[in-house]
This record gives C-alpha cells, sequence and structure tokens, in this order.
C-alpha cells in the first residue's frame, strides 16, 4: 500500500489497510447529493430511508400548495357579497 502523505486532519490510528478503493464511486458518479444535517434534527431522521420519506411528504405539500394557489377563483352570481 502507497504511503499516505502527511495530512495534520488524518489520526495515525486510522487504517485503511482493508479499504476497497472506489467502492461508491458508481453510486457516486450516477448522482449522489451528500448533505450534512444537524445533530438536533439527526434524532428525527436518523438514516437516509426517513429523510427522504420526509422529502417527498414534503415536496407532495408543496406541489399541492402550488396547484391550489395556481387555480384562478371563480366566481358564481352569490359570491359577490
Amino acid at each position: 500500500m502507497k504511503k499516505m502523505l502527511k495530512d495534520q486532519d488524518m489520526l495515525e490510528e486510522y487504517d485503511f489497510s482493508s479499504g476497497i478503493q472506489g467502492k461508491y464511486s458508481k453510486r457516486y458518479s450516477e448522482g449522489t447529493n451528500v448533505v450534512v444535517i444537524e445533530p438536533d434534527i439527526v434524532k428525527f431522521f436518523p438514516d437516509h430511508d426517513s429523510v427522504n420519506q420526509a422529502l417527498r411528504s414534503l415536496s407532495e405539500i408543496i406541489k399541492e400548495q402550488k396547484r391550489l394557489h395556481s387555480k384562478p377563483i371563480q366566481r358564481t352570481a352569490d359570491s359577490r357579497h
């Protein structure tokens, strides 16, 4: 294994000798977004599935709100009061 350059952020006890180079490269190249969430939110969304489910639900609410607000208001003879 190649000797790593000295990096002040890398602790000496980190051992990458059994690591697999490029393990996630295909997934990353297909389009992956990495988002760091704050610790107080992690307790509600502990994994990517729970985050995705919440965001999909929120996106449906947003779409519905846009749909409702984009409809023209239809007035009837009784609604002129």
